[in-house]
């Protein structure tokens, strides 16, 4: 099995309840909810995404381990990963965790939980969004982006996760949407106001 890989980067966690936290990201190319493409924007099911997945290189899972490994600090432990995308489960599979597992990683990862998990992860982060199928039927971490039409903070009121977060759409109305997040926080203190720390902190 070959994965094509868009990105991989040694970072600080910029959200969520790693925040902060040392890790490598591997991104993946592709995602079954938008193209990547503009011009495809206006039609996908997700149209507000705001990250560069398109394309990237090829590996299989013993030189993409590699090339993971080689950014970690040497000689120091507590490995850490995040699988994110586009949609990482399109391509992670049993034996990439496998690897990644046996390189002393702990795995976490970002869906939109779509698609099914291949094996045990440390910890699942999902994203649900309006108009596509939630097959994923439970997390480590809910995170919503709001305000999202057809999709509501109540919706998910029986989703089972340790921790649930509501992130504010960024885009012109991102003052706003964060007030309005601030504001559902506050009425209903089960879910946490999600900030992107990363773009303040200037890092990937």
């Amino acid at each position: 099995m070959s994965y094509t890989v868009h990105e991989i980067f040694l970072t600080a966690q910029g959200e969520g309840a790693n925040l902060g936290r040392t890790a490598v990201f591997i991104r993946f190319a592709g995602c079954n909810l938008w193209s990547g493409r503009e011009e495809d924007r206006a039609t996908a099911v997700c149209q507000f995404c705001d990250t560069e997945f398109r394309g990237g290189e090829r590996h299989d899972a013993a030189s993409l381990v590699a090339a993971a490994s080689a950014l970690w600090p040497e000689g120091v432990g507590g490995r850490f990963c995040v699988l994110t995308g586009g949609e990482p489960l399109l391509q992670v599979d049993a034996p990439l965790l496998a690897v990644l597992r046996a390189a002393g990683f702990t795995i976490a990862i970002e869906t939109n939980g779509t698609q099914p998990l291949p094996g045990p992860i440390d910890w699942v982060c999902v994203s649900p969004k309006a108009g596509a199928p939630l097959v994923l039927d439970r997390a480590d971490e809910l995170k919503l982006v709001f305000p999202q039409a057809g999709l509501s903070p109540a919706d998910l009121r029986g989703f089972p996760a340790r921790e649930r977060w509501l992130s504010p759409m960024d885009g012109p109305a991102l003052a706003a949407n964060t007030a309005a997040a601030a504001e559902y926080c506050l009425r209903h203190p089960e879910w946490r106001l999600n900030i992107q720390a990363h773009k303040a902190w200037g890092v990937r």
